[in-house]
């Protein structure tokens, strides 16, 4: 945990102009501290590998201590919690992003220790469709006990961080100003809820005032944050492409839900889809397939069978291959079973969720009972 002396200095050092989180951490890494960076000879930094003068030219204790002792005195008075990039509360997905925050602050009660973390966000003009693709696609995903991560915009974001409260789940919303304000105000009415559930991460000061580049700054860290990005509803052009464009270059998994061709809503993912840039999301059985994610055994009411379950036409075949197998890949049951893979993982995760087959490691599956 950092002490106040380095937090001091830690603040003074974000808000050098040119120098960006990368290089910030490099200099700070190679240093020993913040503190150190700003009381070491100019020319030892310059010796570092990728710092060069410009960014260095703001780097003065004199003109970033004072701005940092103000928000240190903020970040007290209002008892706010941090997360120092090189500390062990610091968010393990975000510790493998070059560019993430040195510094990032959150409120209420978030705990990112589970692996199952993914984000999701769209156009703020989500469509009817397009909010109903998103409560069902999280009510599918609650028995995995996943956390939901958004921006706590209009649209599809809200929708996202209600429906996760809604089903019981944690939520993250990252905002692109600071702790000490909420945008849009309409959206106040939101904050309890978030933070019994969840909270909000920013890496904003008290003083930041609203600018639309502090918004594509944000959306690295809603990318950052987890395993996977989900883009439900975009324009040919908007934040939620710049954040599967991020999450792309930090090498997660971008899903992203198809649209008709003539809903200009949804030119943005036919596009991710169209280029290779994220995989087509038509269920959460896509997202269990492609990260390989398994029902925890924390649930087992989602595991136990039951004696009597109605079964559909399409799920009759499969659940009675496996009961004659007993488990089963997922490639080899759709082979099987006579139908493409991404509709036997449909199927699959329905079967799940009905308690009568369990996912195991390696994309096999069980029966039950």
């Amino acid at each position: 945990m950092l002490s106040k002396k380095e937090l001091l200095y830690t603040l003074a050092l974000q808000r050098v102009a040119n120098l960006g989180d990368a290089s910030a951490k490099k200099i700070i890494t190679k240093v020993g501290s913040a503190e150190g960076v700003f009381k070491e000879k100019r020319h030892n930094l310059l010796k570092i590998d990728g710092i060069g003068a410009f960014k260095l030219k703001d780097l003065s204790e004199k003109l970033q201590l004072d701005a940092a002792e103000e928000e240190l005195r903020y970040i007290e008075d209002n008892n706010i919690s941090f997360s120092y990039f090189l500390d062990s509360n610091y968010p393990e997905n975000l510790k493998h992003c070059l560019d993430g925050p040195i510094l990032i602050f959150h409120s209420g009660t978030i705990d990112l220790k589970s692996k199952k973390i993914i984000s999701i966000v769209g156009t703020r003009k989500a469509s009817t469709y397009g909010k109903a693709f998103c409560e069902k696609l999280i009510a599918e995903l609650a028995p995995l006990n996943p956390i939901i991560v958004s921006g706590f915009a209009y649209g599809v974001d809200i929708t996202a961080h209600k429906a996760a409260i809604d089903n019981g789940l944690q939520t993250v919303a990252c905002l692109a100003h600071g702790l000490n304000q909420i945008y849009p105000k309409n959206h106040k009415k939101y904050v309890v809820a978030v933070e019994k559930n969840g909270g909000f991460i920013t890496e904003f000061w008290s003083s930041d005032t609203f600018d639309r580049t502090n918004f594509l700054r944000r959306n690295r860290i809603i990318a950052g944050l987890s395993q996977a990005t989900i883009v439900i509803e975009s324009a040919e052009k908007g934040g939620s492409l710049v954040t599967a464009d991020i999450a792309n270059s930090y090498n997660r998994d971008v899903f992203a839900v198809p649209g008709r061709v003539t809903d200009s809503q949804s030119n943005g993912c036919n596009n991710l889809i169209k280029t290779q840039r994220a995989h087509l999301l038509s269920s959460a059985a896509d997202i269990l397939y492609i990260l390989g994610w398994e029902i925890e055994e924390s649930k087992p009411k989602t595991l136990q069978t039951k004696l009597f379950v109605e079964l559909t036409e399409e799920e009759k075949p499969v659940y009675n291959y496996l009961k004659e197998t007993g488990k089963e890949q997922l490639d080899t049951i759709a082979l099987q079973c006579n139908i493409p893979t991404f509709k036997a993982a449909t199927i699959l995760l329905n079967l799940e969720l009905k308690g009568v087959v369990r996912p195991l490691p390696g994309k096999l599956f069980e029966i039950l009972g």
